[in-house]
């Protein structure tokens, strides 16, 4: 039977490699009033990116704590930073969750031209729920760490920001040029394959003429996924499962 994982609120020391962990608000109360967690009882917990065997040594309704035995083997996250442009929320938390399990690093949501008004004005609120959703497809799924999720920006402010050696936007207007291919002519001219990866993905209706030309101001590689337009949840997802399967290939 496959051990519950949880992921740990706070850790002992804070930094290296810690020795004691916590559960605190809701994670707390589902292990100890839904589970009935009891001191003595065995899970695996991620504390401070280490996956380790742990043992409940107290129970609160407000604190589940933990003594951390031996550290367990485990895979960490893509080296991929998502931006996605915020779009309807329903599908926009399913793609957050999705990206989540597929093992993205972070995930920056994007105010673009064509973002609906009412999304972006309320987009800063929802970051704390996306947080949450990210959190439990991180459990669900099995991860020693969540992706962060920042705060919504404007796209100009997130392209300026963007350090990403590698940087690609997925165009419905490319035609020439596949992701495949993309990530295979990047892969051959670096030493190493662990390259930090940025992704862009637009919204409903796609990016403007001038976002368009920020991109490409900004150098990034404007790709293709094939000749069918698809809705940007399925684009996201489609891309960082070929992003994933190449990383992994190469490494």
């Amino acid at each position: 039977m496959t051990r519950r994982r949880w992921i740990a609120d706070t850790w002992s020391p804070s930094t290296g490699h810690p020795t004691h962990a916590a559960l605190t608000g809701e994670q707390a109360q589902h292990l100890a009033r839904v589970l009935r967690a009891q001191p003595g009882q065995i899970f695996d917990v991620v504390a401070n990116g280490f996956l380790h065997r742990a043992e409940v040594v107290g129970v609160t309704d407000s604190e589940v704590s933990f003594m951390l035995l031996e550290e367990l083997e485990s895979d960490g996250a893509l080296p991929i930073h998502l931006l996605l442009a915020v779009f309807k929320y329903d599908h926009f938390e399913w793609a957050v969750e999705k990206a989540t399990e597929l093992g993205v690093a972070r995930i920056t949501p994007v105010l673009a031209r064509r973002t609906e008004k009412h999304l972006s004005q309320a987009a800063a609120k929802r970051a704390e729920r996306w947080r949450r959703i990210a959190l439990e497809a991180a459990k669900q799924s099995r991860r020693t760490d969540m992706p962060e999720i920042a705060e919504p920006v404007k796209l100009d402010a997130a392209l300026k920001a963007e350090t990403a050696p590698l940087r690609i936007l997925l165009s419905e207007v490319e035609q020439s040029v596949s992701l495949v291919s993309a990530l295979a002519q990047f892969n051959q001219n670096q030493a190493s394959s662990n390259q930090q990866l940025a992704l862009a993905i637009g919204p409903e209706g796609g990016w403007t003429s001038d976002e368009m030309a920020l991109f490409t101001q900004y150098q990034w590689t404007h790709v293709t996924l094939g000749p069918r337009i698809l809705r940007a949840e399925t684009a996201a997802i489609a891309a960082l499962a070929i992003c994933g399967a190449q990383i992994q290939q190469v490494s």
